[in-house]
């Protein structure tokens, strides 16, 4: 085994012979000229190896120092790793991992635990990094000597250590010298994500300063070195198994609870319901936050992403979720309008993929902007995009989803699990679909059954719906959006035709812009084997509804169960359907991010 050492040499004349001993190395006695020198690296073969000093005319101090990381990411903090210094992804890589301290130790008067000045809890120590400094060598140096440990001024914000001895905010703080063999312990959080203006790598530096002449500064003559990557934000797809599902409760929706209290108990995952006291109102619970996670060899926790809607469950993420091993984290669009492709049913990620040979084994994040070439019209704001951007291992997908009212991607998109080597199939919503069976319908007699059909509204029959020349316009237009939209998916995700299932949906058009006619079946909730759907009052054909039937039969090619649920009231009229008012949070990936091949 060879093992790498740092020594640090102090000499006050003449010059030494270094030998390492040939019982370990087979190399020859070699002689180092030491005027100007006071620092050298010395590589032998075992841990305690020896070497041989002979020095003329002066005293020798030979110290070892090393500033320890886990920088081959096993979860121990291994002795001087010759690699900590650097950082390289994948599963021969190395360097250590850093995690952004965004849960709160306290349930009372809460605050993220990156914004206390000290440690306050010793369970937050689990969430830091840890750094070992060691020293191997005399019981005292030469007076005057000193360790500083120093950062630079540009990473002052994304980092901090922690350690009872090494007090203060400043740059660069001195370490008391626990000389012999000694080590010292540091704890290191991060204060940022990575982002537009900040990749993620931090370094933490050591050096040894050596006294100068009156007047002047010390001179470090030994400085070494470990680098931290800051672990990403990590989103979960519906192909990951579910733990808790998130609804709230309004006075109108007491329904559509007890339809999906009996799903979630079905699925074996647990119900969270936020009150009215809480949400305000505010139904939209997909479209307030997004659920992720945070991982690394010594700890993992789910941190939640808190939209820049805003909306009257705006207080819901921080004052409930946040918590012990529960992160938040949040990106707000100063003097910026906030639009509703902010709202996070615009926000999804794909199950894992290989492009054209690429491997995305997280998947890829996939959101909904305006059409490419249009000068005007509503995108998700800049500093929401530059986040996930700078989490560089979902790599984003943009799709064009402003053809739509409301104008998120999950009205015409959702994925489920597969049971086959893909291990998922696309949904697509498809008016063409939605058209191709209601000629099926009315080819086979039943062109008078309605839509609709218990439910306090219009009721139109499959005759009208088919003779309505400006809906089939409308659709049209709708089904060029999601064609555009499916070559996209396709290239960036590596998918043939076979992986896509389109779902017999149709549009109208408000304000110029789509929504869904009936209840949008593919605004969907997915907890494992179990879905639930928009219920969409289609035509009944021998007393069952032709769209459900229609639905169970792909799903079920799947081993999928449909439960319907009716949110036509609640949800459906106000623009928003099962998927809009849920969320879900899950597992996350076995995979670990720094295996990724960059």
């Amino acid at each position: 085994m060879v093992i790498s050492m740092n020594l640090w040499l102090h000499f006050s004349s003449g010059y030494i012979y270094l030998a390492p001993s040939l019982t370990f190395l087979p190399v020859a006695l070699f002689e180092l000229q030491m005027a100007p020198l006071r620092y050298i690296s010395l590589v032998y073969s075992r841990p305690k190896a020896a070497y041989e000093l002979q020095w003329h005319r002066g005293p020798v101090y030979l110290t070892e120092i090393s500033l320890d990381v886990d920088a081959d990411r096993d979860g121990q903090v291994e002795r001087n790793n010759p690699n900590k210094g650097s950082w390289m992804w994948g599963p021969n890589g190395h360097g250590a991992i850093l995690l952004v301290n965004c849960d709160s130790e306290h349930t009372c008067r809460k605050s993220l635990d990156s914004e206390h000045a000290e440690v306050t809890r010793v369970s937050d120590l689990k969430d830091m990094s840890p750094m070992v400094l060691r020293t191997s060598g005399p019981a005292k140096l030469p007076e005057g000597y000193k360790l500083t440990m120093h950062i630079s001024q540009g990473d002052a914000d994304k980092y901090s250590v922690e350690n009872p001895l090494v007090g203060g905010e400043d740059l660069s703080k001195e370490v008391p010298c626990l000389w012999g063999n000694a080590e010292m312990n540091f704890y290191v959080e991060g204060l940022r994500f990575p982002d537009k203006d900040f990749e993620g790598l931090i370094s933490i530096n050591l050096s040894m300063l050596e006294p100068s002449s009156q007047g002047f500064p010390e001179t470090p003559i030994f400085t070494d070195r470990v680098v931290f990557r800051v672990a990403p934000w990590i989103m979960t797809p519906n192909t990951l198994d579910p733990v808790e599902v998130f609804v709230c409760s309004t006075t109108d929706n007491d329904q559509f609870l007890k339809r999906m209290r009996r799903l979630v108990e079905n699925s074996g995952c647990k119900l969270k319901i936020c009150p009215e006291d809480m949400n305000r109102g505010d139904r939209w619970m997909q479209d307030e936050i997004e659920f992720g996670y945070i991982d690394s060899p010594h700890q993992r926790f789910p941190v939640v992403l808190d939209s820049p809607r805003d909306g009257d469950l705006q207080d819901f993420p921080y004052d409930v979720l946040l918590g012990q091993d529960f992160g938040y984290v949040t990106r707000t669009a100063y003097g910026k309008e906030v639009s509703s492709l902010d709202s996070f049913g615009n926000l999804e990620v794909s199950p894992p993929v290989t492009v054209n040979g690429k491997n995305y084994p997280l998947g890829r994040i996939i959101i909904g902007v305006a059409f490419p070439t249009a000068t005007e019209g509503r995108n998700m704001t800049k500093v929401v995009q530059d986040f996930l951007w700078a989490q560089k291992v979902q790599e984003p997908i943009a799709l064009f989803s402003d053809w739509l009212l409301v104008g998120h991607v999950d009205e015409f998109m959702t994925f489920v699990p597969a049971p086959d080597k893909k291990g998922f199939r696309l949904l697509l919503a498809s008016p063409d679909a939605s058209y191709k069976l209601f000629r099926g319908l009315q080819n086979g007699g039943h062109g008078q059954a309605k839509m609709f059909d218990g439910r306090p509204s219009v009721r139109i029959t499959v005759d009208e719906i088919l003779s309505d020349e400006k809906l089939k316009a409308e659709n049209n237009y709708v089904q060029s959006c999601i064609d555009w939209n499916r070559d996209v998916l396709k290239r960036e995700l590596g998918l043939d035709d076979d992986d896509i299932i389109d779902l017999p949906i149709l549009f109208r058009v408000m304000e110029n812009r789509a929504v869904a006619y009936y209840p949008d079946m593919v605004n969907m909730i997915v907890l494992g084997k179990n879905l639930g759907i928009p219920k969409p009052f289609g035509p009944k054909v021998d007393g069952r509804c032709a769209l459900e039937a229609e639905m169970t039969s792909l799903m079920g090619g799947l081993g999928l169960s449909c439960t319907y649920i009716d949110d036509f009231a609640s949800y459906h009229k106000l623009l928003g359907e099962v998927h809009c008012g849920s969320n879900v949070r899950r597992e996350p990936f076995s995979f670990k991010w720094w295996n990724l091949e960059m």
